[in-house]
């Protein structure tokens, strides 16, 4: 495992608030060089601590009025089939094989309830192999940051 200091989780702290932050900025906000940063951002990029950087979208002004998780049960032996036709699925935006009550959860992002409902019956519920789903619909979602973040 790799050992990683005060600094690093300052910067991790930041950069998950905001990643598009300059290094400029940033070496003022926390008080380092910035040639310092640089060199702490790159360390942390090859040890593969921060995958990547990306950015945070409205989902609602690309039309996305609903998300919701579907769990599903599915045939063992159809697994590998049922995972790539979730990848073909452009509305299925995540895949997680569980343990539990059911065997993957699927998170699906639609335009309104009506057009989750097609795609959980017409798409999802029509794939061979697939038991039964159970769809439990986002109302509200809160993020908070991971304890290992927390100053």
């Amino acid at each position: 495992m790799h050992r990683f200091d005060e600094l690093d989780m300052k910067l991790l702290y930041e950069l998950t608030k905001d990643g598009s932050i300059s290094v400029p900025i940033l070496s003022k906000k926390l008080g380092i060089n910035a040639s310092v940063l640089y060199s702490r951002i790159k360390r942390l990029l090859k040890k593969k601590l921060i995958k990547k950087f990306t950015v945070e979208i409205d989902d609602s002004l690309l039309g996305i009025g609903v998300k919701a998780t579907v769990g599903i049960n599915r045939d063992p032996k159809l697994k590998d089939l049922i995972h790539k036709k979730f990848m073909e699925t452009p509305e299925v935006v995540s895949i997680a094989e569980i343990t539990g009550r059911f065997d993957i959860l699927i998170q699906v992002y639609a335009k309104n309830l009506e057009a989750l409902h097609t795609i959980v019956i017409e798409k999802i519920g029509k794939i061979d192999g697939i038991q039964n789903t159970e769809t439990f619909v986002e109302l509200q979602k809160t993020y908070k940051d991971p304890v290992y973040l927390i100053q």
